[in-house]
């Protein structure tokens, strides 16, 4: 780590504005026309934070006064005209300023915070020191262009770069293999975050879904890895769900364990040691233990040991002892390098309810006196059993509170129905939790539960789930859709936000069936243009649906927008997550049309990694066409950007859960890209083992 002085000399007309790390000590011009900018860094950083923007920008301007009464100017640098796009992204900002106040005690340490936003940015977003480097999707948004997913998306995108600021930046890794120690622990705080800006139950259901949709398949298939890797050909190819989701649910789990009160008073430990330092995980777990007194080297198995752990429940009841033993038995199955695995110490919150559903005091064997509400208790060994005492009746156990999003999916019986009946009932109290509960699994998720996919069953079964639950409560669900109409001006509060969520997952209902009057329903709010989360629920209804409406709603679109870089990707997005049949043909001609642009990492992702991530039944079409796809694509774009080529090979790499066609049909893909001459480091790792 070491303290940055830098100086930029630019022709000023061509590069107006000259940004880097640290404070400015002021411009300089000189008499051929260049101009000098000096920016003095006092922190010292790895040299992988540096970080300069040179061009012609424009700027967004406010400013924070921190607890200790220090102003600091806020900047956002954009291209000209998107000026009036960055409220929400400056709002975003100085709210997470003040959160990582509230909740840490950490105050922002420059007089000036720089974010500088650019369209082909190669990541999301960057948190060097004081100049934080974004695309512009997660900046720019007004509401004739954003979807509420946009505003939600920004505010956690800017909290999370921000948040870097102290787990990262003033304390950051001292090598790539510490990667999780920056990326987990500060996902974990952009999620606190935004839950305390929401409904934390929804939030809870958001993350856990999307974990349950991408870091549990990566660790099924061939490139699992631990949360602390132990080897790499490219760095760039272990920025995975692992580092970032699992890594954040095991900082979880430690905050769990130890408690609330005591994750602070370790988090003041870990920045009183090494503010300043270049650190390791063994350093973050250190800080825990001795401000919580509690033993954790067991718990570290997390990090170096790859694959998700089963949990498999069994209890025993004696009423003459009046004792009730919960039994916990754990497996990991096998990843690449790791056969045999050891048992994980895992938290496991638990209720105990009687026979009406009402909260029971626990007592375990040892405690001398009962506790209320939920407890938490160590799964540390294979078998780990605990007997609870005075249980006067066979309890029924609440397990994993706060961590499952929903079981399995159901047959389409009268129980299902009835559920999704209750929920809109009572759906006014919260309509964004309403708007979760009725969503049903992915398929995905679905997916992520058999040992070999079966693709084409998951999408049926979910589709007559779909249609079965939209004709059984028809009326309710357009009584809710009526009465959340709402004709007022566009509003980012979480009331109106949810309000929305709800209405559109009442309008996937009632347009399930591809009905004519499902179908007027989506067209008439298509064609009302009220806000773009609107807009664009509708057009993924009508885009899933072989009829006249879908195509001039996505013609329409497209004139509409064609001018916005941000909203054309969402055109691209919602074409390439279409179940109708005919989707891998028209993803491949997408991919020739005028607006696609390969060097486009923004334009890339949106079509093919969208496809390929998403649209799980047609991206894995029985021809194989889905897949010679997403082959071409990271064959075509692995010359001229290796690290996002790169990043598109992992839906291939889970052949292994398939079918045996399907298997063959993938592994030849595989084979393709690895023959290709070359091949860069990142790209043929990816590859390489995803056939091993």
């Amino acid at each position: 780590m070491a303290r940055f002085t830098t100086t930029i000399i630019a022709d000023a007309a061509r590069y107006p504005v000259l940004l880097s790390n640290g404070n400015p000590r002021g411009v300089t011009s000189a008499h051929d026309g260049r101009h000098r900018a000096v920016w003095v860094d006092p922190h010292p950083k790895p040299c992988y934070l540096f970080a300069l923007v040179a061009g012609d920008l424009v700027s967004v301007n406010d400013s924070f006064v921190t607890r200790s009464g220090r102003e600091v100017a806020l900047a956002i640098w954009v291209r000209r005209g998107d000026e009036d796009r960055c409220g929400h992204a400056m709002r975003s900002l100085k709210q997470a300023m003040i959160w990582d106040e509230e909740t840490f005690g950490l105050e922002y340490d420059l007089d000036v915070f720089n974010i500088a936003a650019v369209s082909d940015f190669n990541m999301g977003a960057m948190e060097n020191k004081g100049l934080n480097v974004f695309n512009t999707k997660y900046v720019l948004a007004r509401p004739e262009t954003a979807t509420d997913a946009d505003y939600q998306g920004i505010e956690t995108v800017i909290a999370h770069e921000y948040f870097h600021n102290w787990t990262g930046n003033r304390v950051t890794g001292r090598d790539w293999f510490q990667l999780s120690l920056k990326e987990g622990l500060t996902v974990y705080r952009d999620q606190e975050f935004t839950a305390d800006q929401g409904s934390r139950a929804v939030k809870r259901i958001q993350d856990v879904r999307a974990l349950r949709a991408t870091q549990f398949a990566e660790d099924a298939g061939p490139l699992a890895h631990p949360v602390q890797p132990d080897r790499y050909i490219a760095i760039g190819n272990f920025y995975t769900a692992t580092v970032y989701a699992k890594g954040a649910e095991v900082i979880r789990m430690i905050a769990t364990i130890i408690g609330r009160p005591a994750f602070r008073l370790g988090m003041d430990l870990y920045f009183a040691r090494h503010d300043g330092h270049a650190v390791t995980v063994d350093d973050f777990m250190q800080a825990m233990q001795d401000a919580s007194d509690v033993d954790l080297t067991c718990f570290k198995r997390w990090y170096y040991q790859a694959g998700t752990p089963e949990l498999e429940v069994a209890d025993e009841y004696d009423p003459a002892t009046q004792r009730w033993t919960l039994i916990l038995r754990q497996t990991t199955r096998p990843t690449p390098g790791q056969p045999e695995k050891q048992p994980l110490v895992i938290p496991v919150a638990l209720g105990l309810l009687d026979d009406h559903g009402r909260a029971l005091p626990t007592r375990l064997a040892g405690e001398a006196a009962p506790l209320d509400g939920t407890r938490v208790v160590l799964a540390t060994q294979a078998e780990t059993r605990f007997v609870f005492e005075d249980m006067r009746s066979l309890p029924t156990p609440s397990l994993l509170r706060a961590w499952r999003n929903g079981a399995k999916l159901p047959p389409v019986d009268p129980g299902l129905i009835e559920a999704a009946s209750a929920t809109l009932a009572t759906a006014e109290a919260d309509p964004a939790f309403a708007a979760e509960a009725l969503m049903l699994p992915s398929e995905s998720f679905l997916a992520d539960a058999m040992a070999i996919t079966d693709v084409d069953a998951i999408h049926a079964v979910r589709d007559q789930a779909r249609v079965a639950i939209g004709a059984a409560i028809r009326p309710a669900l357009r009584a809710t859709y009526d009465r959340l109409t709402d004709p007022g001006p566009y509003r980012i509060e979480a009331s109106a936000i949810g309000g929305r969520a709800l209405r559109n997952a009442c309008l996937g209902y009632l347009a399930a069936d591809g009905s004519a009057e499902g179908v007027a329903l989506a067209k008439a709010q298509f064609d009302a243009g009220q806000n773009m989360t609107d807009v664009l629920a509708a057009l993924a209804v009508l885009a899933a649906v072989d009829c006249p409406e879908r195509l001039v709603a996505l013609d329409a679109f497209y004139a509409a927008w064609r001018g916005d870089d941000l909203v054309l990707d969402k055109w691209f997005a919602i074409q390439a997550t279409s179940s109708l049949p005919d989707t891998p043909a028209a993803v491949r001609a997408l991919a020739s049309h005028p607006d696609f642009n390969l060097q486009s990492p923004s334009r890339v992702r949106a079509l093919v990694g969208t496809f390929a991530a998403v649209n799980q039944v047609r991206f894995h079409d029985a021809s194989g066409a889905g897949y010679g796809v997403l082959a071409d694509t990271v064959i075509a774009l692995d010359a001229s950007n290796a690290h996002v080529a790169a990043r598109l090979v992992p839906p291939l790499g889970q052949w292994r859960r398939m079918d045996a066609a399907r298997q063959a049909l993938m592994r030849a893909e595989l084979d393709r890209i690895r023959a290709v001459p070359s091949l860069s480091k990142g790209t043929y790792e990816m590859v390489s083992k995803s056939l091993a």
